[in-house]
């Protein structure tokens, strides 16, 4: 099992797209390949490895040789079987590109099976904070540097690997680093932990009441703005119109 380990990894393949392609779950995945012989598979789980390795019998698992035509032929079976269009609701998987296409299925497929196995609660929370994390980029781009982080030490990418802006990913890699290892080895004082987190909790209220203000603001900006121009709504119409009488208003009290 070891040699179909090796041979899955150099060519590619991941838990999750192996899952797929055999028509199981990643865990399930994982229990075939803690077996000590493919020939404990289910015969028809079997069948399809040996059909996406060109082989007949376990036995020729040992012999097999990482060529560029078996490179083809392998990840050609699993992207066929990975490439159907998701459509659910208002979701649709077109206009994309092939490849994120595929991996935007894996995310998917992940995270649902992921929803399925757990009877908790723990994962829809994980699910929800992700959705928050990624809307969160479009205002803080900078912490797409967390998921360099994490990619690179659970060993998915190389950590010399810098997608986004080198220096300063480079600045923050080194500076959460040495904050995790403050974590893991305990040495962080209590008590600084404690002043420090009453300072993030203080800090995240403000922002909280400063966006509520400012939204109150802008609605008491809005209201006075129809009152003096006479509308009962912002329309199409006189949508620009309002606008300005707004920004005006605003101007008032600087």
């Amino acid at each position: 099992m070891t040699k179909l380990n090796n041979i899955l990894s150099e060519i590619g393949i991941s838990k999750v797209k192996l899952a797929k392609y055999l028509g199981v779950s990643r865990q399930m995945v994982y229990n075939y390949l803690d077996m000590d012989d493919v020939n404990l598979w289910p015969l028809e789980k079997k069948m399809k490895l040996f059909n996406l390795l060109q082989i007949k019998s376990a036995d020729e698992i040992e012999n097999i040789k990482i060529t560029n035509d078996f490179i083809k032929h392998t990840n050609s079976l699993i992207n066929d079987n990975n490439s159907m269009i998701i459509e659910k609701g208002n979701i649709s998987f077109d206009g994309l590109s092939s490849t994120d296409q595929a991996l935007l299925n894996d995310i998917v497929f992940l995270l649902k099976e992921d929803l399925e196995e757990d009877n908790s609660s723990t994962t829809s929370t994980i699910c929800k904070y992700l959705y928050y994390f990624l809307q969160a980029i479009e205002n803080t781009p900078e912490i797409k540097y967390m998921l360099g982080y994490v990619a690179k030490t659970t060993g998915f990418i190389s950590p010399n690997e810098f997608a986004f802006e080198k220096d300063n990913q480079f600045a923050f890699e080194a500076i959460l680093y040495s904050a995790m290892v403050l974590y893991d080895n305990g040495a962080a004082n209590p008590q600084r932990l404690v002043e420090s987190h009453e300072k993030f909790v203080q800090e995240i209220q403000q922002k909280q009441e400063e966006k509520l203000s400012r939204t109150q603001e802008l609605n008491s900006a809005k209201i006075q703005a129809l009152k003096e121009l006479g509308y009962t709504e912002i329309t199409a119409d006189n949508n620009t119109e309002v606008l300005e009488k707004m920004a005006e208003i605003l101007s008032r009290k600087i």
